[in-house]
């Protein structure tokens, strides 16, 4: 049997040692990778039903727009823009739409939890759509207003506008948004 020297007693064991704590290092790492591939698909998910309300949104919008225009309601778009709060559609404003996100647009033109908004010339604010049991599942929601592309230093042109919409997901106390903005215009006879 061979003698061990005294200061060669335990190497083993330090080898061992390093081994086990490399082993455990990767085990984390995959535990880590593994759940946080499904945190990663579900706000996907999460992400793509706020997008489709958000395309709800922007289809419900052009139909009542479409409507009005129809109905000889609407000859232009004209009055017919979001203009309040003051500074949502001036764009060095600090309330300037696209300065903001969606959360704070939403509670900039409305009270988001209760559903209410005090300003005129929003076509939907946290609108309803899904089906569920005798009414709607309040957790989808769109919102959908017009916004004068030319508010501020341009020249005014009311055959155009934007529209914003944005869709709205709350799950377990967590808001996901997505914004469309689309420009429309009308179109001329004979073009």
């Amino acid at each position: 049997m061979k003698e061990y020297k005294r200061h060669e007693q335990g190497v083993g064991l330090i080898i061992i040692i390093m081994i086990l704590a490399f082993l455990l290092s990767v085990g984390l790492v995959v535990v880590t990778t593994t759940s946080t591939g499904s945190q990663v698909a579900g706000n996907v998910r999460w992400q793509q039903m706020a997008f489709t309300a958000a395309e709800a949104g922007f289809d419900a919008s052009w139909m009542a727009i479409e409507g009005f225009f129809n109905d000889s309601a609407w000859s232009s778009f004209d009055t017919h823009y979001l203009q309040e709060p003051v500074g949502i559609d001036i764009p060095y404003d600090a309330a300037y739409f696209r300065r903001l996100t969606d959360e704070e647009l939403l509670n900039l033109i409305g009270d988001f939890d209760n559903g209410t908004t005090p300003h005129a010339n929003i076509i939907f604010y946290k609108q309803e759509f899904i089906p569920q049991g005798s009414g709607f599942d309040p957790r989808f929601t769109y919102t959908a207003f017009l916004i004068d592309d030319e508010a501020y230093g341009a020249a005014p042109n009311p055959g155009d506008v934007v529209l914003v919409c944005i869709g709205s997901v709350e799950m377990g106390g967590r808001l996901i948004t997505t914004r469309l903005e689309i420009e429309l215009a009308i179109e001329l006879p004979g073009t």
